[in-house]
């Protein structure tokens, strides 16, 4: 694949305002909010459209999964033929994406199942597009600190729409409407952020050497597709097809054999599909690896939720109350990390943000209490969640983007929020899987912790949600170890107060 095209830039005189940021907030909210309601409203939904509690989680984490591994695909893109249009593309399958499950009928076998599928999986490629050239935009069109106020806004869209999604799903999925309104109101807003970019200058990485753009590495592409579907499906699947049976022992092969050939395919080529050689600036390592498991604490929100309305007989909108207050403290706190980030730089907030979320997250996992001491706890707990990824959003996203050479910035966009929605795919996958399977654990074993009081015929149920919710625990703590271990101490200023040039106007734009 060549693009022989000539490099465009943005062009001097047109500048972004707040529409057109506002704009940029609902192309990426459509992901984080609509796209993820699953999380909480996919009891609901299993039972309307009579399909399996394995489908329904293969359906939770498909859209993740599928944008996790077409990300840096949509990222090299929108460097090479125009993050505008990328960017547009993104903002059209998510109205398809959104359309096919708006119109998913119950309880047609393979057809539900394909429909709801296949809609997911488009709204994946949909946020692929969307997250990495958006990105790309607004690090083109802004620098200094009003680049980071432009990141705290795009974060609110990211991490805002991630904290109201569950409150939002559980809130339609209970009114009159019904949880396919979810989807009709995405693609209302989806044609809203349309009409708000729709005069924006197209905009390229800049040319190097003759101007021409290598062959897309396929081979690469393929072994890393191979290598995530084998490995999701195997965690997604396991506790129903057994963890050493045939079939997930042969998963487990596919992925490790596909995993070396990805790396050596990586390795050996001038021009790869994943450029690993960002991962040499540690501070990209460090904010990226973070990044990835932090977004994987998600699955947090999956077996808590599910295990209110299982265990404590909860509605999708009571369990989403319980996130109110992790709606308004990441929200509230997302301006709060700019500041810190301007003042102490990324590391520490940072820090900050891991130790907080890390908090918040053991104070969700104290299952073993009587529920209204757990509808507290969970409910603190999500709120201190909420303030640490506020806090980490912006110093994180500003840390892994403020030294990339600007020729690499849709790729390294790319790379980084692929560690989100991998890290949110993955992470939901493992969580559930963990919930599931440790709930066959012997009750008598259990009681023998001494642990539990209340009612003691969900000990199952509670015993699994604790064991799901602290994995999210240990991930938080080897984000923050990556963090201490690559994220200088003081940020590089060779960007800082740096506008980039702007050549002539484009022959065309949208």
């Amino acid at each position: 694949m060549t693009d022989r095209s000539p490099v465009v830039a943005p062009v001097t005189a047109w500048k972004p305002n707040d529409r057109w940021l506002l704009g940029i907030v609902l192309a990426v909210i459509n992901f984080w909010l609509f796209a993820q309601t699953l999380l909480n409203v996919i009891p609901g939904i299993q039972d309307e459209l009579g399909i399996t509690r394995t489908l329904g989680n293969l359906g939770v984490a498909a859209t993740s999964l599928f944008s996790g591994i077409f990300i840096v695909v949509a990222g090299g893109l929108a460097d090479r033929v125009g993050r505008v249009r990328i960017l547009n593309v993104g903002i059209a399958l998510s109205i398809l994406g959104s359309l096919l499950i708006a119109l998913t009928p119950a309880d047609v076998g393979g057809v539900t199942a394909a429909m709801l599928l296949t809609g997911r999986a488009v709204q994946g490629l949909s946020a692929a597009c969307v997250m990495p050239s958006s990105l790309a935009l607004v690090k083109t069109y802004y620098d200094g600190k009003a680049r980071q106020r432009a990141l705290s806004f795009w974060s609110i869209g990211s991490w805002g729409g991630s904290g109201l999604c569950s409150l939002f799903g559980g809130l339609m999925a209970t009114s009159v409407l019904g949880w396919r309104s979810i989807f009709w109101i995405s693609i209302a807003l989806s044609i809203l952020a349309l009409f708000l970019l729709r005069r924006t200058p197209e905009s390229k990485a800049p040319a190097t050497g003759n101007g021409t753009h290598h062959r897309f590495d396929w081979w690469g592409l393929i072994c890393f597709v191979v290598a995530l579907v084998t490995l999701n499906v195997y965690i997604s699947q396991g506790p129903r097809i057994g963890w050493l049976s045939v079939p997930g022992l042969l998963l487990v092969v596919l992925f490790v054999i596909f995993g070396v050939l990805f790396f050596q395919v990586e390795t050996s080529r001038r021009w790869a599909f994943v450029d690993l050689g960002l991962f040499r600036n540690l501070t990209f390592t460090g904010a990226t690896l973070s990044n990835f498991l932090l977004n994987g604490a998600a699955g947090t929100l999956i077996v808590v939720l599910g295990l209110m309305q299982v265990a404590a007989g909860f509605t999708s909108l009571q369990s989403g109350l319980l996130t109110l207050g992790y709606l308004i403290a990441i929200i509230a706190t997302i301006r709060v990390g700019e500041r810190l980030l301007q003042r102490f730089g990324p590391r520490r907030p940072m820090i900050w943000g891991c130790i907080i979320t890390g908090c918040g997250i053991l104070m969700c996992s104290m299952t073993f209490v009587f529920v209204a001491q757990y509808i507290l706890l969970a409910f603190t707990g999500f709120t201190l969640f909420g303030i640490g990824l506020g806090i980490y959003a912006t110093p994180s996203t500003d840390a892994a983007l403020s030294n990339v050479p600007e020729n690499k910035v849709g790729a390294a966009s790319g790379l980084y929020k692929m560690a989100s929605s991998l890290g949110n795919a993955i992470g939901v996958a493992i969580s559930a899987a963990l919930y599931v399977a440790a709930q066959t654990v012997a009750p008598g074993f259990i009681q023998s912790l001494g642990l539990f009081v209340g009612n003691q015929h969900n000990l199952g149920l509670r015993f699994g949600a604790a064991i799901g919710v602290l994995f999210n625990v240990f991930m938080v703590a080897i984000a923050l170890i990556s963090i201490i271990v690559t994220v200088p101490r003081h940020r590089p200023q060779h960007e800082e107060d740096r506008r980039p040039e702007v050549p002539a106007p484009p022959a065309f734009g949208n």
